[in-house]
């Protein structure tokens, strides 16, 4: 299967493209060949610093990962024939590479109709890295707080890869609830949570980041363009809360405020989501506030210490 290699932006690049098709097309990537010729081979020590860019593959891997993906993002169990042309491979590679993945039990084949489903043993390894981040246990207290404060569902994210991964979330009470749920993905332009971290980051990075996911439109209220993501990420910075007003459901608003660690540096975001019958305009500024404490707050206890500017700025709002 072929992959791609994604476009680096040049490092003075502190611009966003007007929009995602503006991007130059993606370069291919580098293959690795073992000299045949010798029965041994010396491999070298791969540097620590190599990241999800590297062009380092190892063709197995990458086949196991995308059958995994393509099991996660179906609606419904995969039959062989339906992961060949996904995965572009012979049908009896397919079938040795699930063999190997269902002895791991990565994934589980249906003894009736030979379909392949997700197993779980990656809901064990993912539950085990999410109880790896020290940030789940600390923050806790503050997501417990605004919940008691505001009644309705908080959650509390990291960046992973670009999009949103909540990694934990306090419920609300209320009939009318949100559906996200612990573990899962959204995209960042379009969320409280994925904004407020956006406008953390480097604007080259954000364009990386737009390049590789898209700005696609999901309610009526989605930002769509470069330049008005541009904008949204000013106000966030200058507000120091972000909004999510019905762009990613319909009738849901969120707010949401990023966390930073002891080198100032993009830790985490928590958010309030709730119906926006309840979550009104006219209480996003009161909501704000108190995540913005909440936020300083644990940004502090992880070793963050705010500028002077910062602190009047928190203040003021």
């Amino acid at each position: 299967m072929e992959e791609r290699a994604e476009e680096r932006p040049s490092g003075n690049d502190r611009s966003f493209p007007e929009t995602v098709d503006e991007f130059a097309p993606p370069q291919k990537a580098s293959n690795f060949l073992l000299d045949t010729a010798k029965k041994s081979h010396n491999m070298a020590r791969v540097p620590q610093s190599k990241t999800a860019d590297s062009p380092y593959k190892v063709q197995v891997l990458d086949r196991a990962l995308a059958a995994l993906a393509i099991l996660a993002n179906s609606q419904s169990d995969c039959s062989l024939a339906e992961l060949c042309p996904a995965l572009k491979l012979h049908k009896s590679t397919v079938h040795r590479l699930m063999m190997v993945l269902e002895q791991h039990r990565l994934v589980v084949k249906n003894p009736e109709t030979g379909r392949y489903r997700l197993g779980l043993r990656l809901y064990e390894l993912g539950s085990r890295a999410i109880e790896g981040l020290d940030l789940r246990g600390r923050a806790r207290p503050y997501l417990d707080r605004l919940q008691a404060e505001f009644g309705e569902t908080v959650f509390f994210c990291i960046l992973d890869e670009g999009q949103v991964f909540y990694v934990e979330k306090v419920e609300s009470q209320r009939s009318v609830r949100t559906a996200c749920t612990v573990g899962s993905r959204a995209p960042a332009y379009c969320t409280a949570v994925g904004k407020a971290m956006l406008a953390e980051l480097p604007e080259a990075e954000v364009s990386k980041i737009v390049r590789r996911w898209g700005l696609k439109p999901v309610t009526p209220n989605t930002i769509t363009t470069a330049s008005a993501l541009k904008e949204e990420l000013k106000k966030v910075r200058a507000r120091g809360y972000a909004i999510d007003d019905e762009e990613k459901e319909e009738g849901l608003r969120c707010i949401g405020a990023a966390v930073r660690s002891h080198s100032g540096k993009l830790a985490a975001a928590m958010s309030v989501s709730g119906p926006a019958f309840r979550m009104t305009k006219e209480r996003v500024p009161e909501i704000g506030r108190a995540l913005m404490e909440a936020a300083g707050e644990l940004s502090a206890e992880l070793g963050y210490q705010a500028a002077p500017t910062e602190l009047v700025q928190s203040a003021a709002n």
